[in-house]
């Protein structure tokens, strides 16, 4: 009778890790950064189809890089708990921290379960506050751990080199067009220190605006909207960022 092959916890672990890892490294890196009037999500995304950014509840919006098929049923989970939790309770109830708590112990399961590989994904919550010090930003990574964030956050292949770039030019009440154009620089830089440029059709740009009137703050910037934000030198103006509401909700 043959000897069966052990594996350490530990080092069973540090496989399912390191597997989860490469996964989200082979996807393209988003950044959700708060600006004077919210929180915007930047990422280089091909299709206009398949979206890295979401709404989730009225205030919450939903950030993700890895592999689509996994992330996307964490998100319609995540907008069914949100449904139904506004529904039975009332909607101040449905919060950006109980939603990263649901999220968490989804993928910690998934990931200390033998039976199942790790989900490939990394995901950010974020909920728009009525002042900028409400704001709340979570990184969850694949083991199911939540991360309090604050200012700028990146996620996905080049992480941790976008994220050291936006620690030393965030800065607090940036306006939109100075927060996008800070994000799509630091997108733009390649592991190896050279720049390339995203063309605006490449982009998906959204926002969570706390000075939107309606109760649902999430939007989506594109077109010439987004193209006039990238031009800009400085503030837009609240008129210009509003032009195109209608078209752009989700």
């Amino acid at each position: 009778m043959s000897t069966p092959f052990y594996v350490s916890p530990q080092q069973a672990m540090a496989d399912r890790a390191e597997y989860a890892r490469k996964g989200i490294a082979r996807g393209r890196s988003l950044v959700v950064m708060q600006f004077a009037d919210g929180i915007v999500f930047v990422g280089e995304n091909p299709s206009r189809a398949l979206h890295k950014f979401s709404e989730i509840y009225d205030r919450i919006g939903f950030a993700a890089a890895g592999k689509y098929n996994e992330y996307e049923n964490l998100r319609i989970g995540g907008v069914r708990y949100a449904d139904l939790r506004g529904y039975t309770y009332d909607r101040d109830d449905v919060t950006a921290r109980g939603l990263a708590n649901v999220y968490a112990q989804t993928l910690g399961t998934i990931f200390s379960s033998a039976a199942e590989k790790p989900y490939e994904v990394e995901l950010v919550v974020a909920e728009v506050g009525e002042t900028p010090e409400g704001d709340q930003i979570y990184r969850l990574p694949h083991d199911g751990s939540i991360v309090d964030e604050h200012g700028s956050v990146a996620v996905g292949g080049n992480a941790e080199q976008i994220s050291s770039f936006l620690d030393q030019r965030h800065r607090d009440g940036m306006s939109l067009a100075e927060a996008l154009k800070l994000a799509v620089q630091a997108l733009s830089r390649d592991p190896n220190g050279s720049e390339r440029e995203i063309p605006a059709e490449r982009l998906e740009v959204a926002v969570l605006d706390r000075a939107r009137p309606q109760k649902r703050k999430f939007k989506r910037i594109v077109g010439r909207q987004l193209s006039r934000l990238l031009a800009a030198e400085g503030a837009v103006t609240e008129a210009e960022s509003s032009e195109e509401d209608g078209s752009e909700e989700e």
